[in-house]
């Protein structure tokens, strides 16, 4: 009996890869198609994808001019969907995000006017630049899919997709974003400067006043829906199930796992909503790769971009000079792996 539920389960994990290289044809042509345009940044790219397998949100930080922007509006340009790009600032208002009621002299009626929320992927540059009020408007449309306007409340389209740009808190004229706001996002993505290599690469490739690069639709978002299906069975055994719930468990009650030199350094841990977006992002990894089951190896990978921003270091981690990513680092480092 043992040996044949094995058989079924192999034969049920080789179905699945087989689905999984089928269904993922498009991911090389689709990354060809942005290292067109974006010298690098390969890991951008593929939390980019992450996300958009996994029906994510990603905030990107890093300082201005390091291609966020760009990398978001090449994706967009290569899916034939809806793309709108915000540039938020301090005196933007929630309508200019979600739209608003329209009096109509003629018929006495109010008519709702549609805010640029209403597409596929929302680029939301700059997003710390506009105050709580206008951060927080993006909240029911990221969690619930929906707007609300006056009494009525309307859907969004699918798929759906904030992308959201953030400069480090530490520059001038930049708001923190609410926890509940920063939870909502899948992935916190950092990036960094290019090596001196890519570069000389950009400078060659961009220093041009007239030339700007064309990229090949590749997909529609009939692909993107079709690939989450298949995202949804991949494969993931009990003991890497175990394994991410004590990996969040662990931000939470370090002692526990023989890591009590932790304890004193974190304030709040993950939320059961990491545990979530681990799984299912370590999956959207698992598909990136042309595989029909998850390693501990994925968990390892994605997991520094899932906790980043949920593990909430105390004041002694501050006074230490210790982040979240020194935590998350330890954590991953100690906790046994299946």
């Amino acid at each position: 009996m043992v040996v044949d539920a094995t058989d079924r389960m192999d034969r049920g994990i080789t179905i699945i890869n087989e689905k999984v290289k089928k269904e993922s044809s498009f991911i090389e042509a689709l990354v060809m198609e942005t290292e067109k345009v974006i010298v690098g940044q390969r890991y951008l790219v593929e939390r980019l994808l992450v996300c958009l397998l996994a029906n994510g949100h990603v905030l990107i930080e890093g300082v201005p001019g390091l291609a966020k922007t760009t990398a978001v509006k090449t994706l967009s340009a290569i899916i034939q969907t809806k793309f709108q790009r915000l540039q938020f600032t301090p005196d933007m208002l929630p309508a200019d995000l979600t739209g608003t009621l329209i009096y109509d002299q003629r018929s006495g009626n109010f008519n709702i006017k549609k805010g640029p929320i209403f597409a596929n992927l929302i680029l939301a540059d700059e997003i710390n630049r506009a105050p709580a009020k206008v951060q927080s408007a993006l909240l029911e449309a990221m969690q619930e899919r929906q707007v609300t306007i006056g009494d009525q409340t309307l859907p969004l389209e699918d798929p759906f997709l904030v992308l959201a740009t953030q400069n480090p808190i530490e520059q001038e004229g930049t708001y923190p974003l609410p926890e509940a706001q920063v939870d909502r996002f899948m992935l916190k993505i950092k990036v960094t400067y290019p090596t001196k290599e890519e570069e000389l690469k950009i400078l060659r490739r961009m220093s041009y006043t007239n030339k700007q690069i064309q990229v090949n639709k590749i997909i529609f978002p009939v692909d993107i829906l079709r690939a989450r299906q298949v995202v949804d069975e991949i494969y993931m055994d009990e003991k890497i199930e175990r394994y991410i719930v004590d990996l969040i468990e662990s931000t939470r009650h370090p002692e526990n796992y023989k890591l009590s030199e932790l304890k004193g350094l974190i304030q709040y841990g993950a939320s059961p909503r990491a545990t979530i977006y681990l799984a299912v992002a370590s999956k959207a990894y698992a598909f990136l790769q042309g595989r029909g089951y998850v390693t501990p190896q994925d968990v390892k990978t994605i997991g520094m971009d899932v906790l980043r921003h949920r593990v909430i270091v105390s004041y002694e981690a501050e006074a230490e000079e210790k982040t979240s990513e020194d935590i998350i680092k330890k954590i991953f480092d100690e906790v046994e792996v299946p």
